[in-house]
């Protein structure tokens, strides 16, 4: 699997951008505020359908176009297998106007769809024709962040390899807020008790589906990041990954379900008083520990660092065993790292069949990696190939 081909379509800073992405290594060079990660966004966009730094699907149309309201999109196309997928991701912008009390002009809004070989599809169906590992300077926060951020690392590298875990992830995102808005109700007197009991079955199923692939990912994902951490810290680190599930781990998903069935029952009256739901995957999280030491706490940011590397590079080989090697993208993060540490990413990278590293200049590498890799120079909007 790799990505052949990349347009761009009035998206962030790029009206347009057309480039044949070569097959093995490529480095992306330019200055900074050029559209380097805005290119590594849109690959990623083709493999989820959602961008990794958007907080609204608006911030990626470029605004001189949405403000005519053109339309954007990213446009891949996938080589599988001898034969070709295409995907394109697409903005529709149209104006939205203001409320009465507001002031100012009218506020655009996008509509997104997801078509593969001219066919509409949802953005799960998209999910796992194109399998992406991204490293970027904001996954320090896998580390040192909020169990959010590690558990959208989970649901991403298991929804890629798995599509019955994103379609119970889904299903268990519409229950719980269904869930959620009837404990609301029944705490304002709006609502019977007894309705809760179909809500509670309905997130149960889903939740001990999610609960039971978390575990089995993360007792694999352990072993590899065990010996990934040896090996970038010259045996120094010995880590353990230890997932921390809200409800109690059972030997299978029957006794999973009823685990989690009873530990909602338990907790009806706090769940109630507060309006939310309680228990769940919702509120997972896993640890970093090297000999006993939460690394979540106590590590360093050059720590921190290292043992987000180890996580992203054990995500890609999970992939490769279970999906085919993924597109390996790194955000301009070497320059962070020292020699030894730089030789080491990009030993592994250099392993995946198709690679694309953004950076400010060649400094950081090696000319044993500058040999092999497609060097591209992106100046002014334009992506030209520098070692032809």
């Amino acid at each position: 699997m790799h990505l052949a081909r990349l347009n761009l379509v009035n998206f962030r800073s790029f009206r347009r951008l057309e480039v044949d992405v070569p097959e093995g290594p490529s480095l992306i060079v330019g200055a900074n505020a050029q559209g380097k990660t805005t290119i590594l966004e849109a690959i990623y966009l083709l493999a989820i359908a959602k961008s990794f730094r958007a907080e609204n699907e608006r911030e990626v149309v470029n605004w001189d176009a949405a403000s005519t309201l053109e339309q954007a999109a990213v446009d891949g196309t996938v080589q599988l297998d001898g034969s070709r997928t295409r995907i394109i991701v697409g903005y529709q912008t149209h104006f939205r106007a203001r409320s009465a009390a507001s002031q100012g002009a009218p506020i655009h809004s996008v509509r997104k769809e997801v078509r593969v070989d001219g066919v509409r599809r949802t953005a799960a169906e998209l999910v796992g024709l194109l399998n992406v590992v991204l490293f970027s300077a904001e996954d320090i926060r896998l580390v040192q962040g909020s169990p959010s951020v590690r558990r959208r690392y989970l649901d991403i590298l298991i929804s890629q390899s798995s599509p019955a875990y994103l379609r119970a992830l889904q299903r268990y995102q519409k229950v719980l807020h269904q869930r959620n808005q009837l404990l609301k109700l029944i705490r304002d007197g709006r609502a019977r008790e007894s309705e809760i009991a179909f809500w509670d079955e309905q997130l149960v199923q889903a939740g001990s589906l999610i609960v039971q692939q978390r575990t089995d990912t993360m007792t694999e994902l352990a072993q590899t990041a065990r010996a990934t951490q040896r090996e970038l810290t010259g045996d120094a680190e010995d880590l353990r990954l230890e997932y921390l599930p809200n409800v109690t781990q059972a030997d299978d998903a029957g006794d999973c379900a009823a685990e989690f069935l009873n530990g909602l029952e338990a907790l009806r009256d706090q769940e109630i008083r507060l309006g939310s739901t309680a228990l769940g995957p919702h509120r997972d999280d896993f640890q970093l520990l090297v000999g006993d030491v939460d690394m979540g706490v106590y590590s360093s940011r050059g720590q921190a660092r290292t043992l987000a590397l180890t996580l992203r590079l054990s995500e890609a080989q999970y992939l490769s065993a279970y999906k085919g090697e993924p597109l390996v993208l790194l955000d301009d993060i070497l320059s962070e790292l020292d020699e030894e540490r730089r030789e080491q990413v990009l030993e592994r990278v250099l392993a995946y069949g198709q690679s694309v590293i953004t950076a400010t200049d060649l400094d950081p590498f090696s000319n044993a990696y500058l040999s092999r890799a497609s060097i591209l120079r992106l100046c002014e909007g334009e992506l030209r190939r520098a070692n032809d």
